[in-house]
């Protein structure tokens, strides 16, 4: 199916790429419907596209790469919702938010997205560790993650640039990290 968005244009989804949430997100109760889109460009960021609205699309990132040490603790009604029997078959994500000064950058880790890639069902939940923040400020993490990527050369003999490297959703080349990580 054709899916008009005013950030990537039109965009061919195969149905059973969309995914739905429920109660909506935060603030965006009535949109329910959303797929993963993946901009192919140098960046770790993919992109929450709505069905319903083509303005929304949310950026995310997988929180593991800048913060390695993040849990998300679900309720076990919160893993019935999402029809999972453990978080470790879900995908988990943060919504970015990115201001014109890249280096403020910062993440949402209180309210991660939780999606069921299996079953199609997404949700983002409200965990209730205290020492969790709306506003993460990630850029410095998610710099040295990539320096340390793009530097580590035991990561870098097993590509080579037509082979693609697969983290979740996430697709790109190692040249698409040493770019990045000079652009940062």
């Amino acid at each position: 199916m054709k899916v008009k968005t005013t950030r990537f244009g039109e965009l061919e989804v195969n149905p059973t790429d969309i995914i739905n949430f429920a109660d909506g997100l935060l603030g965006f109760d009535q949109l329910k419907k959303y797929f993963v889109v993946d901009p192919g460009d140098s960046t770790l960021i993919l992109w929450l596209q709505s069905i319903e609205d083509e303005k929304v699309a949310f950026p995310i990132i997988e929180p593991k790469i800048f913060k390695h040490d993040y849990i998300a603790k679900l309720l076990p009604a919160d893993l019935n919702g999402l029809e999972l029997d453990s978080l470790s078959t879900a995908k988990l994500y943060s919504i970015l938010t990115i201001p014109a000064n890249v280096t403020e950058m910062n993440a949402n880790l209180k309210a991660p997205i939780v999606i069921n890639s299996a079953k199609k069902v997404g949700k983002q939940i409200v965990l209730a560790d205290s020492k969790l923040t709306v506003k993460h400020e990630m850029y410095k993490e998610l710099k040295t993650y990539i320096v340390n990527f793009s530097s580590d050369d035991s990561k870098r003999t097993t590509y080579s640039p037509s082979i693609t490297l697969e983290a979740g959703d996430l697709r790109t080349t190692k040249d698409s990290y040493t770019r990045l990580a000079n652009e940062i």
